[in-house]
């Protein structure tokens, strides 16, 4: 079995298997790329009750009970403020989880772009546009 002949964003080979006659996988295929786009567009996107959405709505539903416990006296100021910490460092490192996959999504299709420039001309003075 043929394996894809393209170079992975780490540097290291693509390892699956070719699925044409030009030597690339599904995923590296420019011939895929506006269906990879339109996928990687719709990822996410949809009210799903696994992953990220489900993970804001539990660090929310803590939030609201902190409020609550701190504003009727079941939960003493002290410990609410450094649950609100402990809160905060979880929203953080949400917001920075969704930053890095936003950025990987934009190298993604920076490199299809890159590959479909490739195929179309050819670079002049060593450059990849």
């Amino acid at each position: 079995m043929a394996v894809c002949s393209a170079t992975k964003r780490n540097g290291s080979p693509c390892t699956l298997p070719v699925k044409g006659a030009n030597g690339y996988c599904w995923a590296h295929d420019p011939a895929n790329s506006e269906k990879r786009r339109r996928a990687a567009a719709k990822g996410g996107k949809g009210k799903s009750s696994s992953g990220a959405g489900r993970e804001m709505r539990d660090i929310k539903s803590k939030i609201e009970k902190v409020i609550e416990g701190v504003l009727d006296g079941t939960i003493e100021r002290g410990i609410g403020a450094v649950a609100f910490q402990g809160l905060n460092v979880l929203l953080k490192a949400h917001d920075t989880d969704r930053k890095l996959k936003e950025v990987e999504e934009i190298l993604q299709r920076i490199e299809a772009l890159e590959v479909r420039q490739s195929f179309s001309r050819v670079p002049k003075r060593g450059g990849r546009w």
